[in-house]
């Protein structure tokens, strides 16, 4: 009885959030736990439950998996806006629920932060877990990257379901060997792309065998440790592969799966990789080839990842990077692209992003092409602005600006082509931002 007096009064706070238009985000389920510590247990989950999760491209690839069964004429419960953690999917169960706590979907597909996996996953029955790769992240808050790997590693000694793994990441496929026993191993590659590289061009984890120790030797390297490696003693690295993306053509945004040329709307090989996980889980869960390709061409995400604007008659890119891998990503982005453009990087220092910013000093500013000004903002924008200068790239070219308004404000002041990189807790605010100049040029011009 008490159970449901908490889904009750939950989702009468749910109903008074939707009132005045707010999402509510954590509070429903950070209230059900304080209320109940065993709420989990109260749900009858009818359907399957898909949880992808790693450090990088959780929000795109959860959210591609949903449109695709969407698609496909299938009822999918999922987190869509992100709130990842233990508090976050229980608000969406909250939601999705009846007052006796039957849940029902064809499937249920969570993105899930990499330290919940094996809490949440202990409480609902999973049916699949797709893994994506492991960089460094948030260090004050999640540790170092092997005891995060450990985490989930411990978790799949015991799991039997479907496990959806990155072959390319060597922290990533080491965990299809946790369990013997799990004949539900499939991994997915992407095959090289033009600007895969030799030598490591940025901060990489993966530089040693897990089982053997050795240095692993690396064919190519795609962005930072992600690549094609093996393991010259023990030959770890030698997967079975289930799914692979080929002829990468990331200026006419088109790849290949099984000789059939696919289309999307990105152009950057971290996306790739992301879409590459996804239509793991489509071939997995037999969804028809024609109805996955309909849904790559037309899917965007318009929530600061990747996201495309055209503001002040400048084609303005968005992208959240919060940590040394995702900047470097968006810079990589940027270079690849050769006409000339400007970069506003915003960069705060809240307890969601990190405290500790030293994870800038990992990001390749050195290797910036025809960038013609750097704005900085956030709550450390002298600290971003430092760390570009000792780049050496012109310090007359950087300005620092003491909030996110007066930083696009700047940004605008000339034309040609801008890019924009936010971490965590910045990359919505700034979005907002961008968003009311738009809006604001808009007001302005139809004045005049």
């Amino acid at each position: 009885m008490k159970n449901f007096f908490v889904i009750l009064l939950t989702k009468f706070i749910c109903k008074i959030l939707k009132i005045f238009k707010k999402n509510g985000g954590n509070l429903p389920g950070k209230l059900a736990m304080q209320m109940s510590s065993n709420i989990f247990k109260y749900f009858k989950i009818e359907g399957k439950v898909i949880a992808v999760t790693g450090t990088n491209g959780k929000t795109m690839t959860n959210n591609l998996i949903s449109q695709i069964l969407k698609d496909s004429n299938k009822k999918v419960i999922t987190n869509s806006a992100g709130n990842n953690m233990e508090t976050g999917i229980l608000s969406v169960l909250i939601k999705n629920c009846t007052l006796t706590g039957k849940v029902k979907a064809d499937y249920l597909v969570f993105e899930t932060d990499e330290s919940y996996v094996p809490i949440i996953y202990k409480m609902i029955q999973l049916d699949c877990l797709v893994v994506l790769n492991f960089f460094r992240d948030q260090l004050d808050r999640s540790g170092e990257v092997e005891s995060l790997i450990l985490k989930i590693q411990n978790f799949v000694e015991n799991y039997t379901g479907n496990l959806i793994l990155n072959s390319d990441d060597p922290n990533v496929s080491r965990l299809g060997k946790a369990n013997k026993r799990n004949k539900n191993i499939f991994y997915f590659k992407v095959d090289k792309y033009k600007y895969a590289t030799k030598e490591l061009k940025e901060a990489g984890e993966g530089k040693f065998c897990p089982f053997c120790s050795t240095r692993l030797e690396y064919e190519y390297y795609q962005y930072a440790h992600i690549g094609k490696f093996k393991c010259p003693k023990c030959y770890y690295g030698n997967n079975q592969l289930y799914h692979i993306l080929t002829d990468i053509d990331l200026e006419n945004k088109t790849f290949k799966i099984d000789e059939k040329e696919y289309k999307t709307q990105f152009n950057n090989i971290y996306a790739i990789y992301n879409i590459a996980a996804a239509t793991a889980v489509a071939k997995r869960y037999n969804i028809p080839e024609n109805q996955v390709m309909q849904t790559v061409e037309k899917f965007v995400l318009n929530n600061g990842r990747l996201e495309k604007m055209n503001i002040a008659n400048c084609d303005t890119t968005i992208n959240l990077a919060k940590n040394p891998t995702g900047a470097n990503v968006s810079l990589r982005l940027l270079n690849e692209d050769k006409d000339n453009k400007e970069l506003l990087f915003v960069l705060n220092d809240n307890i969601a992003d990190g405290k500790d910013v030293s994870w800038i000093w990992d990001i390749n500013f050195e290797d910036l092409e025809n960038v013609d000004r750097i704005i900085t903002a956030g709550t450390r924008p002298y600290d971003i602005a430092v760390r570009i200068k000792t780049s050496n790239y012109p310090t007359e070219k950087i300005f620092p600006c003491e909030s996110i308004s007066e930083a696009v404000e700047k940004l605008y002041e000339t034309k040609g082509k801008k890019y924009v990189i936010a971490n965590y807790t910045s990359v919505q605010p700034t979005r907002r931002e961008l968003i009311k100049y738009k809006e604001k040029i808009g007001e302005n011009n139809e004045r005049n």
